[in-house]
C-alpha cells in the first residue's frame, strides 16, 4: 500500500510565497470560485459518470437519474434562496463578488447545458439499452396485443387513481405540487369550443410500465429475454379519452414544476418547533414556482396558460426531452438485470469485532478503539452497539444526536427497546434537516410518546453532529461512558450508499466531551471550550485554525509541513484565506473536497502548493478527515463537519481526534494514500473551476480508490 510520504520543505518557494502574501489581496474576489456554479461542476461530474461506459449500463441510467434529482434540489433551494435576494432588491455579493442577478444568469447557461448533455447522454444509454434487450417503447408502436394489455392495466390501475382538474371561468386553475410531472390537455367540446385541462401523472405508480411479459428471443448478449416498457405518462395521454368521455382530445403536453422548498422558520417567535416544523413542510407544496421544465414542442398558447398562472418569466422556463423529470429514470433501475449494474457488494465485519464476537462489546471497547469505515466495513456494529445497550441491565442511559436516520430505523428501534428496558433515554431529533423533516417528526412523536426524552433542536442552530453516548455501571461500581462519533448519519441504509468514517471509544476525555456537549444541547451552558473534540460553534473555528497556522509555523522553520483535507464541500472564505496563508507559506496542501469548492488551487504565489482533487464513484463520498503532518508529529481528525460558514458557525457539529497509532497510520496509508493516488475516477480541479480527470501515467496501476477499497477489506 502506497504511504503518505513526509513534505519537504522549499525554502526557496518559502520567501517567494512571503513576497506573494505581502502583495496579495487574499479578499479579492477573483481568488475564489462562485458556490453555485462550483456546485453545477459537481452535477456535471456526475453527468460523466452517466457518460463513462466503463460504468455498468444501469449503473450510468442511475447517474442520470441522480443528476435530474439534484438539479431539482439544486432549483429548490439554491435557485430558489437568489430569486428571493433579487425579489428582495438585496445588492450584496459573495467572496467571488458575484451579484444574484449574475449569478442567476450564469446558472440558467450552464442548467441548459447540463440539460442539452444529459439528453445527449440519454440518446446514447437508450440505444445501449436496446442493444441489451431493454426497450423504452413509444405508445404507438406497441403490438395490438401489448395495447389491449395495456388498457386493462390503465383501466384497473391507473385510471382510478387519476383526477381530471378543469380550469375555465368556473373552476380556478389547479394546485400544481412541487416536483409534480402533469399533462396539459387541450381538448374540444361537441360546441367546437376549446378547453385546458390538468391531469397529474400519479408518484403511488411505476414510472415504467413493462408491456412485454416474458417474450423468447433474447438479446443480443444473450440473456434471453427482451424486456419493453412505456412511460407511465403516455400510458395516461393514450387514453385521455376515457378521463373525458365525449370529447375530442386535441393534444397533451408533459410539464415538471420545480417549486422554493426551502422553510423559513422563525424561531425566536415559534413558540412549539414542531408544530412550527410541520407546518413549514405542508407549506413547502406551496412554494413560488422557480422553474417551469415543458417539452421543446409546447405550443405558446399552452406556455401562456402556464407561465401566466405560475406567475414565472421566461426565464424560469426550460424547454427538454421527453422524459422531463430526469429523476424518473431511477424506475428504470429496478428492472431485474444485475450483469448490468455493479456485482453485489456485502460490507465485512471488522476482523478486530469478527475474532473476539464471543466477547461483550463493551469490553472489546475498553480494551481498543474501533474504526469502522463504512460501506466498506458494516454499519451492523453500530446498531448492536446500541440494541447492546438497550438490553444491558448495566446501562443506565443512552444519548444520541439524530439528523437523519430514515423511514424504517434499526437504531430508533433501539431506543424505543431502551425506553422500555426503563434506561434514560434523551435524543436530540434536528426536524431541520432538509426533505427529512416529515420522518425524523413521526420518530420524535414516537419517541416521546414512549416515554424518551426528546429535544428538538437550538435556536438558530441545526444539530448535524453524529454522536451517541452510552453511560454504564460496570461490576466494579464504576460508572463508565462509551461514545460512538461518525461523520455519517445513524441511517442504516445510507450506510450501504455512502463513504463515512466512524469510532466507538472508551477514552474517558472524549467521554466527558460528550457529556457536556449533550448537557449543552439539552439544558443551558455557556462552556467554551472542550478537551478533545472540536464543537461548533464553540471552538471548531478557532481549533481549525489554529492546526492550520502551526502548520504554517513548522514549514517557517524548516519541518514537515502538509494537510491533507477530506470533505464535501469548500465554502468558508475565512478557512479559504488560512489555506492561502499557509500555501504561501510553503505548506503542501491536498484537498480531497467532492463537491464545492470555492477555492482555485495552483494560482502563482497564491495556491501553488495546493491540489484538489474530486472523486465520483459508486459510493457518495461523504467522510470528512483532517490530516496534519505537525513535523511528524501526525494527528488526525474526522468527524461531520464540511469547512463551510453554514457549518462552522450556524450548526452543532463534532470532530474527534484519532489517539491511537495504528488507527492514524490506517487512515494515512490505507485510506488517504489510495484516494490520493486514484487515477480512474479522481478529477483534478484546474484554477478557474474546472475539473480534468487524472490520467494514468505510463506503466503506472490503474487505482480505483473504492473498488480497491472494497478489495482491502477481504484480505
Amino acid at each position: 500500500m502506497q504511504k503518505l510520504a513526509a513534505p519537504r520543505h522549499n525554502g526557496k518557494n518559502h520567501q517567494a510565497g512571503v513576497g506573494a502574501e505581502q502583495a496579495a489581496d487574499l479578499e479579492s474576489p477573483e481568488l475564489y470560485v462562485n458556490r453555485e456554479l462550483s456546485l453545477l461542476a459537481f452535477q456535471r461530474r456526475v453527468l460523466e459518470e452517466a457518460e463513462d461506459e466503463s460504468n455498468p449500463l444501469l449503473e450510468r441510467v442511475k447517474f442520470l437519474a441522480i443528476l435530474g434529482s439534484n438539479l431539482d434540489e439544486f432549483f429548490m433551494v439554491r435557485v430558489a434562496g437568489l430569486a428571493a435576494q433579487l425579489d428582495a432588491g438585496s445588492v450584496e455579493t459573495g467572496p467571488d463578488g458575484m451579484s444574484a442577478r449574475a449569478q442567476l444568469v450564469s446558472i440558467r447557461r450552464e442548467v441548459k447545458k447540463l440539460l442539452s448533455d444529459a439528453q445527449r447522454c440519454l440518446d446514447t444509454l437508450l440505444t445501449a439499452l436496446n442493444e441489451a434487450g431493454i426497450f423504452i417503447q413509444a405508445y404507438e408502436d406497441l403490438t395490438g396485443q401489448q395495447k389491449q394489455r395495456i388498457a386493462k392495466y390503465f383501466a384497473e390501475t391507473v385510471f382510478p387513481v387519476l383526477t381530471p382538474l378543469a380550469f375555465d371561468p368556473g373552476r380556478p386553475f389547479p394546485h400544481i405540487s412541487n416536483l409534480s410531472l402533469n399533462l396539459a390537455v387541450l381538448i374540444r367540446d361537441a360546441g367546437g369550443q376549446e378547453h385546458f385541462a390538468r391531469v397529474k401523472v400519479p408518484d403511488s405508480l411505476p414510472e415504467v410500465v413493462e408491456v412485454s411479459g416474458a417474450i423468447n428471443g433474447g438479446s443480443k448478449r444473450g440473456r434471453g429475454r427482451k424486456i419493453q416498457m412505456v412511460w407511465l405518462e403516455d400510458i395516461i395521454a393514450a387514453h385521455l379519452s376515457d378521463l373525458f368521455p365525449g370529447m375530442e382530445i386535441l393534444q397533451s403536453y408533459p410539464f415538471h414544476v420545480t417549486r422554493d422548498a426551502d422553510i423559513a422558520i422563525k424561531e425566536l417567535e415559534a413558540e412549539d418547533l414542531l408544530e412550527t416544523i410541520e407546518e413549514g413542510v405542508r407549506q413547502r407544496r406551496f412554494g413560488s414556482v422557480v422553474r417551469l421544465l415543458v417539452t421543446r414542442d409546447m405550443p405558446s398558447q399552452v406556455l401562456e396558460i402556464l407561465k401566466s398562472n405560475f406567475e414565472v418569466g421566461s426565464s424560469e422556463v426550460y424547454r427538454g426531452w421527453r422524459p422531463l423529470a430526469k429523476k424518473r429514470l431511477m424506475g428504470l433501475y429496478s428492472i431485474a438485470r444485475p450483469d448490468l449494474k455493479y456485482p453485489t457488494f456485502l460490507p465485512v465485519v471488522p476482523k478486530a469485532l469478527v475474532e473476539s464476537r464471543d466477547e461483550d462489546i463493551f469490553e472489546q471497547i475498553r480494551r481498543n478503539d474501533i474504526l469502522l469505515h463504512h460501506p466498506f466495513d458494516s454499519f451492523q456494529p453500530v446498531v448492536e452497539f446500541l440494541r447492546k445497550a438497550a438490553r444491558d441491565p448495566a446501562v443506565l442511559a443512552i444519548k444520541i444526536c439524530l439528523y437523519r436516520v430514515g423511514r424504517n430505523s434499526p437504531i430508533v428501534e433501539a431506543l424505543l427497546d431502551a425506553v422500555e428496558e426503563d434506561k434514560q433515554v434523551a435524543a436530540l431529533v434536528e426536524l431541520k434537516a432538509r426533505f427529512d423533516e416529515e420522518s425524523n417528526i413521526e420518530w420524535a412523536r414516537a419517541l416521546e410518546k414512549a416515554g424518551a426524552h426528546v429535544v428538538y433542536g437550538l435556536i438558530g442552530l441545526k444539530i448535524h453532529s453524529k454522536v451517541a453516548l452510552v453511560v454504564r455501571r460496570e461490576q466494579d461500581g464504576r460508572i463508565a461512558r462509551y461514545v460512538h462519533l461518525s461523520t455519517g448519519n445513524y441511517n442504516a441504509v445510507t450506510a450501504h450508499l455512502y463513504t463515512d468514517i466512524g469510532m466507538l471509544t472508551a477514552d474517558e476525555d472524549v467521554a466527558a466531551d460528550a457529556s457536556d456537549l449533550f448537557n449543552y444541547l439539552t439544558g443551558y451552558s455557556t462552556k467554551s471550550d472542550y478537551r478533545r473534540l472540536l464543537v461548533s460553534p464553540v471552538n471548531l473555528r478557532t481549533r481549525l485554525s489554529d492546526l492550520i497556522e502551526r502548520e504554517v509555523r513548522h514549514a517557517q522553520h524548516g519541518r514537515a509541513a502538509k494537510l491533507i483535507f477530506k470533505m464535501n464541500a469548500l465554502v468558508d472564505p475565512s478557512m479559504i484565506r488560512a489555506l492561502y496563508r499557509a500555501s504561501v507559506a510553503g505548506v503542501k496542501i491536498q484537498l480531497l473536497v467532492r463537491g464545492i469548492c470555492c477555492l482555485r488551487p495552483g494560482l502563482a504565489g497564491i495556491s501553488e502548493n495546493i491540489e484538489v482533487t474530486s472523486i465520483v464513484g459508486h459510493f457518495l463520498e461523504h467522510s470528512r478527515i483532517y490530516y496534519f503532518s505537525n513535523g511528524g508529529e501526525e494527528e488526525v481528525y474526522v468527524g461531520s463537519a464540511d469547512m463551510m460558514t453554514r457549518n462552522i458557525d450556524h450548526r452543532v457539529e463534532v470532530v474527534a481526534p484519532i489517539r491511537e497509532a495504528a488507527m492514524i497510520r490506517h487512515i494515512c496509508d490505507d485510506i488517504l494514500a489510495t484516494y490520493l493516488s486514484d487515477n480512474v475516477k479522481a478529477r483534478v480541479m484546474q484554477s478557474n473551476g474546472s475539473y480534468l480527470k487524472r490520467q494514468p501515467k505510463p506503466g503506472e496501476l490503474l487505482v480505483n480508490t473504492q473498488e480497491k477499497l472494497i478489495q482491502a477489506d477481504r484480505q
